[in-house]
């Protein structure tokens, strides 16, 4: 038998290559994104990281709760002896500056980065809040189950969704607006005579050709819009709390780069998927939904399939009356949100025609 360390060396090298030949095949046959910049073979490349992930989660699906730990613990071996995070936030809820302070880490400037970037994908304020509150409902619905989603009121409020989250919501936003008023001059290099013009050319390359923008609730949608808007909202609420079980009951800490890695992954599945959503939904042009948004669904819908088959002793303490509460929360909070905004939004168009005529 070969020695250990040759053969994960083998297993090793052999990973590596089929992601290489997949990405190859990536560039040459997959369909381009909705993207172009900084070229479209770069988001062809993170589609065909989104179908490596949906096979791997596939395969993953048949395998025993416990030969996934030990893989997880042989691409990490730092994982071997971890627990689940059981940490509870909500033990000393006293609003003290020791307090506040102790709650103030680099996951507050990664919950911060993440909002900016949420909000510059979805380019909607009332979407942007909706998915913000929602989100620390699902917490509490999901307390039971999770440790680490007790929080403290002052956490929930002023943390979370006034400083991370309001704060997110509002660069992100801006610099939507930014972006899609700014002009911007796509020479070609060879057009450039000086060293500093190409060098700035080089980093307009990685920002984005055009800017286009979003208006997810126009009043003179039809219904079926708005209910597609809703499945979106749920859609983001499964792929959050996906995180956070994925993570706890395969035993990879917070800290641990695995979660680094997936959560790098799903911004570049959801970048394109949500744009290709969006299209579908406002465009009656668009006949049928983009490949890259019907694989990140599946992904997400996987994640969840295989959250509750390998965790089935935490989700059978799941209180049903939260589930319930947290189901109906989402349908009747997007239900009312929307179609108060196709109230409000149909009233001014009226009062907007009344005062010309």
């Amino acid at each position: 038998a070969l020695p250990i360390s040759v053969t994960d060396s083998n297993v090793w090298m052999g990973i590596v290559f089929v992601v290489i030949v997949l990405e190859v095949i990536s560039i040459l046959a997959f369909p381009n994104g909705p993207f172009i910049r900084p070229h479209p073979a770069i988001w062809r490349m993170g589609f065909g990281l989104s179908v490596a992930y949906m096979l791997i989660l596939i395969f993953a699906l048949f395998q025993k709760y416990q030969d996934i730990v030990a893989a997880l613990q042989w691409l990490d071996p730092s994982l071997v002896g971890e627990g689940p995070d059981l940490t509870d936030y909500a033990v000393d809820c006293s609003l003290t500056l020791a307090n506040v302070r102790s709650r103030i880490d680099v996951f507050i400037l990664g919950h911060l980065i993440g909002w900016i970037l949420k909000a510059m994908v979805i380019r909607d304020v009332i979407l942007c809040w909706v998915n913000s509150i929602m989100w620390e409902v699902t917490e509490v619905a999901f307390a039971h189950l999770l440790a680490n989603f007790n929080e403290c009121w002052w956490d929930i409020w002023i943390l979370d969704i006034l400083l991370c989250n309001g704060l997110g919501i509002v660069i992100g936003l801006y610099l939507c607006k930014k972006l899609e008023v700014r002009r911007l001059n796509w020479a070609s290099f060879k057009d450039l005579r000086w060293p500093r013009d190409k060098i700035k050319r080089a980093v307009l390359q990685f920002t984005p050709e055009s800017w286009t923008h979003v208006r997810w609730l126009d009043p003179s949608s039809t219904y079926m819009r708005y209910a597609a808007i809703s499945i979106f909202v749920i859609l983001w609420q499964v792929s959050e709390l996906n995180t956070f079980f994925l993570k706890h009951i395969f035993l990879i800490p917070t800290t641990n780069l695995i979660n680094t890695y997936r959560l790098v992954l799903i911004g570049i599945m959801a970048a394109p998927a949500i744009r290709q959503y969006y299209v579908y939904c406002t465009d009656k042009t668009c006949k049928r939904m983009g490949t890259q948004a019907w694989v990140f669904i599946a992904n997400t819908f996987l994640e969840s399939l295989l959250c509750i088959k390998c965790g089935k002793e935490l989700f059978a303490q799941t209180l049903i009356d939260n589930l319930i509460f947290w189901i109906v929360f989402q349908l009747l909070t997007c239900l009312v949100v929307l179609f108060t905004l196709i109230y409000v939004s149909q009233r001014r168009k009226r009062e907007s025609i009344e005062k010309k005529s």
